[in-house]
Formats: C-alpha cells, structure tokens, sequence
C-alpha cells in the first residue's frame, strides 16, 4: 500500500511538473511573440520588458534575445551582459559570440571584438564571416601582410564573391602587388560592372 501511494505521489509530481512546464513555454512564446512586435515598432524598451516578465538566469534564449535588444537600445553594457550569460550557457555559440561583437564593436573595443572572431575560427576555422572581418580590422591597422591571410582564405572559399574580391584587390595594391590587383579588381567588375571602388582601383592602376 505503501507503495502504491510512492508511485501514485511520483505519477502527481510528474504530471504536475509537465504541466508547469507546458505553461512556462506558453508564456516564453507569449513573451516574445509580444517582444517581435514592439521591436519591430522601434520599442525595444517595451521589448526588453516582455522578456524580463518571464526571464530566467538559466535560459540561453532569454539571455540572447535581451543581449540584442539591449544592443538596439543603445544599452551596451547590458547587452554584453546578457551575451556573456548566453556564452556561459552556450559556450560553443558562434551566434552569442557573433552577437556580443556588436556592442563591444559600439563601444570601440577592437581589441575584444578581434579576440572573439578569432575564438569563432578556434571551432569554425573556415567561418567566411569572421575571415572577412579580422581581415577588414587588419586593413583598417595597414597590417596589410596579415589582412591578405584573411581575405586569401576567404577567396579560396569564395573565389567569386564580391566583398572578398574587393578587398583581396585593394591588398594586393596595398603590398604593390599591381598586376594581380588588376586582375582582381577586373574580377569584381565581372560581378559589378559599375563597382565604384573596383573602377577606382584600375584608375590608380593605369600605366
């Protein structure tokens, strides 16, 4: 008898918490159902609210969402923040990682934002995005010998794709690699024939 009333108290427990966390889900989807709206209207206080009426410090979603809300408010330190709680959760996330560059990016933290494109290349090595990036950091530097690592690899991912063209040719030009510039800044025409910065490259190029 005993046992029967274990098992019966087990059952009640289970079903109990089943339904708490059915209910806990429809308010998560309530909340940011709610939350999309107003973001979407420019109220991102209003949307930072709807997701702290429900915020739990172990939610991986709730940290993310209130990282970038804060992030379009203008709060960075907030969103950096809630990004950090996200990566504590998550800490293989190239999306919390990617979202956390944002605010330190707004913040000027340069430094901060190379380091973590690079911990996205540790698990992602050929993350075209983060390539592209570090590579346009490094030109922004005049770090021209690293920023051609960057944009190379890019190139060989995406031999026919414009940024990382674009930028490979100004490199090129920068190390007074002229012929290959040319070429390069040709092959961005082929995909923009009216490319204002590819046209500007063959103008400084003209013999």
């Amino acid at each position: 008898m005993r046992m029967k009333r274990i098992v019966l108290v087990t059952v009640w427990m289970l079903i109990s918490f089943g339904w708490m966390k059915a209910q806990d889900y429809r308010k998560d989807l309530d909340a940011f159902k709610e939350s999309y709206a107003l973001e979407a209207k420019g109220d991102y206080t209003g949307a930072i609210a709807k997701i702290k009426a429900v915020y739990r410090p172990d939610s991986y979603e709730h940290n993310l969402r209130l990282g970038w809300l804060n992030y379009m408010a203008g709060n960075f330190n907030e969103s950096i923040s809630f990004y950090s709680k996200a990566l504590n959760l998550m800490p293989y996330s190239e999306e919390a990682k990617f979202g956390i560059i944002y605010p330190y990016s707004a913040l000027g933290k340069w430094r901060v934002v190379e380091e973590y494109y690079k911990k996205i290349l540790e698990t992602s090595p050929n993350n075209t995005v983060a390539l592209y990036k570090l590579g346009m950091i490094y030109y922004g530097r005049s770090d021209y010998l690293t920023a051609y690592k960057y944009f190379k690899k890019v190139v060989d991912l995406y031999p026919f794709s414009h940024d990382g063209l674009l930028m490979y040719a100004w490199t090129h030009y920068q190390l007074k690699k002229y012929r290959e510039a040319k070429i390069l800044f040709y092959k961005v025409l082929m995909l923009n024939p009216s490319d204002s910065s590819a046209l500007e490259g063959l103008g400084l190029l003209k013999d």
